[in-house]
């Protein structure tokens, strides 16, 4: 069964595949500074999402030698908006080992793409199958599914990995990247979490799910632990037109971007302006925005506010300046 259903998708991906910005077309050896760069910012980030960011990055930064000569600065807005600030960190590390420690070539062996910064297990065999064409075992969400689904394991996530690793190992041919594309290709438009679409898959009679009459069942998922939530201010201090913003501690969350103060910054009234909620992975946030005007302006990076938006706050940083700046017209 697993060649077979192998060669199925194959066939399947040659005439439906999609078409993304990051891979090559016509024939083309794919770039692998192109795979790198897509892999990781597809990392719990959507297709849809990733697009603008990744033709707004390869246009800026066509090569790694380019990015790896960036300002952290400059990267790290543009990547605002993308989210899990730890990926453009790391992007920036890895492109700077690419560029200083191998003379400007990704290494094409998963053990070495692994000593890379940010390059994890997965990356790196999705790098090693697509980029240059090695048998590598590539697994995401969308492999997990796919998998689960076509031999109906019962036993949860995340136990049930290392068997679906196994599975996914002795389904996998030479050509890995064109399957490792496939099966993602595969669970993102057909295979999907909810209301797959069955009729067109052309893994239908492999699947001991679709057999079984419920393929929805499929990944098991042990239950979710309650995300904890908590709290926190942030300041938009203003001064003759412009709102005081600061550049985040390298390390922790939101590191090295620019954001309001989270501190209060001088003494002065403020006044509340409401609050935003915001998601992140292990907890939720509620971030209270205070307001002031300041009489003198303190030191620190000062933006002009009709501006604000060009600045590259992160997500929820962005979603409070438009707080501060509707306070400013009311105030």
């Amino acid at each position: 069964m697993p060649v077979d259903a192998a060669q199925a998708l194959l066939c399947w991906y040659v005439v439906d595949k999609r078409r993304l910005p990051w891979r090559a077309e016509g024939g083309a050896r794919p770039d692998p500074y192109r795979v790198w760069l897509s892999e990781v910012m597809l990392q719990q980030t959507s297709v849809a999402a990733v697009k603008p960011y990744f033709v707004a990055f390869t246009a800026r930064w066509p090569d790694v030698a380019a990015l790896a000569a960036a300002e952290d600065g400059e990267v790290m807005a543009a990547w605002a908006g993308l989210g899990y600030y730890a990926r453009a960190r790391n992007l920036l590390a890895c492109a700077r080992a690419v560029a200083n420690g191998h003379s400007g070539r990704f290494p094409d062996e998963e053990t070495e793409l692994r000593k890379l910064p940010g390059i994890g297990a997965y990356t790196a065999a999705a790098i090693a199958a697509i980029a240059f064409g090695k048998r590598a075992v590539v697994v995401d969400g969308n492999v997990e599914r796919v998998i689960s689904r076509l031999h109906a394991i019962g036993e949860p996530l995340p136990r049930a990995r290392p068997r679906i690793r196994a599975l996914a190992d002795a389904m996998t041919p030479e050509n890995a990247g064109d399957f490792a594309q496939a099966v993602m290709d595969l669970g993102a438009t057909i295979c999907t979490p909810r209301n797959p679409d069955c009729g067109r898959c052309p893994l239908t009679e492999h699947c001991a799910a679709w057999r079984a009459g419920d393929p929805t069942r499929y990944p098991v998922k042990a239950p979710k632990a309650t995300r904890p939530h908590r709290t926190g201010d942030a300041y938009w201090l203003e001064h003759d037109g412009q709102v005081l913003l600061v550049r985040r501690a390298k390390k922790g969350l939101l590191g090295g971007m620019l954001a309001l103060p989270t501190e209060q910054p001088i003494e002065a009234e403020w006044r509340e302006a409401g609050a935003v909620d915001h998601v992140f992975t292990h907890f939720a946030l509620t971030m209270r925005l205070r307001c002031a005007e300041a009489r003198e302006r303190p030191e620190g990076i000062w933006w002009p506010v009709e501006r604000v938006a060009e600045a590259g706050l992160p997500t929820l940083f962005a979603k409070l300046a438009a707080r501060g700046a509707d306070w400013r017209n009311t105030a």
